[in-house]
């Protein structure tokens, strides 16, 4: 029998979830998720993922992109999985970026961010401390991106064969 990863080896990265308050946040498809954190008492974020969804809400609340903004300022690395872009480029952290978001919403993304270059033949773009992604896959496809980058190529295809998932690494 191969040997499984070790679930107690020490761990590359603490994965939490924050959200404005305590409660919980209702996603497509019914999915509840219950953040872990709120703005107000969350550990200190080197790497800040941006999800996407109807951010239509999120786009007219200032709190939330105000956060964003400060949150971002003191990470390392702040990354967005499709429509969260618009999150970031609301919190205005696209300036001088090229990103990519989900081929549905990049018109829509054109038209409030014109002077923000926008490409949909990418999966992922890594643009430095921003790093932008299309639809949910090419979101696993960023993250395990990331996962070499922080961690090592190794550390990435190890993840991305325990998920059974074929990992394209080329953001094209």
């Amino acid at each position: 029998m191969k040997q499984r990863i070790d679930a107690a080896a020490s761990k590359p990265f603490e994965v939490f979830t924050v959200a404005e308050r305590l409660r919980p946040v209702w996603a497509r498809g019914g999915l509840v998720v219950q953040p872990a954190f709120d703005f107000s008492n969350h550990p200190s974020i080197d790497l800040l993922i941006v999800p996407g969804g109807l951010v239509t809400a999120e786009l007219a609340h200032p709190s939330v992109i105000d956060w964003i903004a400060r949150t971002a300022a003191k990470a390392q690395l702040t990354a967005s999985v499709c429509t969260g872009a618009f999150l970031l480029g609301k919190a205005g952290l696209l300036h001088g970026k090229t990103i990519t978001t989900h081929w549905e919403d990049i018109e829509d993304f054109r038209a409030m961010f014109p002077d923000i270059p926008v490409r949909g033949d990418r999966r992922w773009i890594d643009e430095g401390n921003i790093v932008t992604s299309a639809g949910i896959s090419a979101g696993l496809d960023m993250s395990l991106h990331l996962v070499a980058r922080l961690e090592g190529e190794k550390l990435a295809m190890r993840t991305a064969r325990q998920m059974d998932y074929d990992w394209r690494r080329s953001p094209s």
